[in-house]
């Protein structure tokens, strides 16, 4: 197996370095930021659990934090725009390299229109629009949609500033709600967290694939991940190989710690007949900080959550436009020539920008005429996720396992054989507990979404793959980073052999 490292072209192929450390850490954060993973989660897991669900925070984040210490390790190594394709190209092969991001783009941009769903919802209640029907909502998550794009294509500085932005009102709204429901409208101790076990599964057996606490973890699993995004414009961030290991582990760090604590305080917060509250079974998060700081906090409280949502949804824009771009510079997709160029002034892929624009519109229209649409999007973007860390997991276990990998500059030294295998058993084993069909949904379809939007996109990915392999092969001037900072170029990019 070998891959050229020859540097590419001066000019069209070329991006801009304008990311620090400081906004490599906002994109990561603001890809799953902690109002998107708190909102998106907590009404199902409760639901299914009970209050004992939060310890299934301490579980999710050990078995991330495993993965991103791997994704450290490859990023240090490797850090090219693409991330997960990347690494796996280079650990295991074309083919294998080119199914993960394969399955990484369908998965960002399901994610990003499903996000632009949800900042719809809370911008129509800001506005006015109570009750909004779906297609009012598809109509303001397709605005939501345009004027992304329009930030995507102004440049990075107007993308930085806006995630910085982003972070501040998240972290003042998420911990300064907390510590204010915690001092003056705490309503149980800790002992909440301990019913018995009934709230985790031990009528049907703490570790049953069928248990409530076990499916508690499907949903959390959604909360811990985007760390991966700091990736993914690695070749516009400076220093990437010294900013972009600390940017993964310090944004998946910081999230879970933000997200723990702001979930934490609204379980101690939730009144004893919390059922009820006006619309808790369909919205808990809100239902309680209502209740609890009065109804004329609804409209700040709702734009927090829309800051959180639209940040979020930039995020996975970038991710998914740079993923594209970068396989088309590997000549790895269809009309490359095209996708590969950027902008002459901001040095953009305007190209995958707008194609994430146009697969979005699109699902926003089938999500407002297919009935279960947008819960088989939520499904398979939680799925989705652990799949694509699935190959370069794999791949780099292999690679340890055979004594073929070289550790770039940031390294766990000894530890790095225990780390890539435990990674390996974690997102093998939430994956599993991700597309287990358990009959929750009362349709089939929705059961097995994650299992036959593998398929679809494996069959179609095949026919994709059949037609382009040949001159993926036949490339023979692949990506290569140059750190302008440092002066160092292509080092340590050679393949394990």
């Amino acid at each position: 197996m070998t891959t050229s490292t020859a540097r590419p072209a001066a000019g069209t192929n070329t991006l801009r370095r304008e990311f620090s450390f400081g906004a490599a850490f906002a994109f990561a954060f603001a890809f799953i930021s902690p109002i998107v993973a708190l909102y998106g989660i907590f009404g199902l897991a409760i639901a299914t659990a009970g209050p004992s669900f939060w310890w299934g925070f301490l579980i999710v984040f050990a078995g991330q934090f495993l993965v991103a210490l791997v994704f450290a390790m490859l990023v240090s190594k490797w850090p090219l725009e693409g991330s997960i394709y990347q690494w796996a190209n280079r650990l295991l092969g074309a083919g294998f390299g080119w199914f993960a991001g394969w399955f990484y783009i369908w998965t960002l941009v399901i994610a990003m229109a499903t996000v632009a769903l949800g900042a719809a919802g809370f911008i129509a209640n800001i506005i006015g629009m109570h009750g909004a029907s779906g297609t009012q909502i598809a109509l303001i998550a397709f605005i939501v949609l345009v004027l992304g794009t329009v930030i995507n294509l102004s440049g990075r500085g107007i993308l930085k500033g806006f995630m910085i932005a982003s972070i501040i009102a998240e972290v003042i709204g998420s911990i300064g709600l907390g510590i204010w429901l915690l001092i003056a409208h705490r309503e149980h101790d800790l002992s909440i967290l301990f019913d018995g076990g009934a709230s985790i599964g031990a009528s049907e057996g703490f570790f049953s694939l069928g248990g409530p606490f076990l499916l508690a973890i499907v949903f959390i699993g959604f909360s811990f991940v985007g760390f991966e995004s700091a990736g993914s414009i690695a070749e516009e961030v400076h220093e990437p190989r010294r900013n972009l290991p600390k940017a993964v582990l310090f944004s998946i760090s910081f999230i879970a710690a933000v997200v723990m604590f702001s979930s934490l305080a609204i379980i101690l917060a939730t009144p004893e007949n919390a059922t009820e509250l006006p619309d808790y079974d369909v919205d808990p998060v809100y239902a309680v900080l209502t209740a609890q700081l009065g109804s004329h906090l609804a409209i700040p409280i709702q734009a927090l959550f829309a800051i959180g949502f639209v940040a979020s949804f930039l995020a996975l824009q970038t991710s998914a436009s740079r993923l594209i771009w970068a396989k088309a510079r590997d000549r790895a997709l269809p009309f490359s020539n095209a996708l590969s160029r950027l902008s002459r002034t901001q040095r953009q892929p305007v190209g995958p920008i707008l194609i994430t624009t146009a697969i979005g519109t699109a699902l926003f229209l089938l999500s407002n005429v297919a009935e279960n649409l947008y819960t088989m999007m939520v499904n398979f973007t939680s799925g989705g996720f652990y799949l694509s860390f699935l190959f370069p997991v794999f791949a780099f276990a292999v690679a340890v396992v055979r004594r073929r990998w070289r550790p770039g500059p940031f390294s766990i030294g000894r530890w790095t054989g225990v780390v890539a295998i435990a990674a390996l058993v974690w997102v093998v084993l939430e994956l599993v507990n991700i597309a287990w069909p358990r009959a929750v949904n009362g349709n089939t379809w929705l059961d097995w979404s994650v299992i036959l939007g593998a398929a679809a996109l494996t069959i179609v990915g095949g026919v994709i793959y059949a037609r382009v392999r040949g001159r993926i092969e036949n490339v023979e001037t692949s990506a290569v980073v140059v750190d302008a900072d440092a002066g160092d170029a292509a080092r340590d990019l050679e393949e394990p052999r």
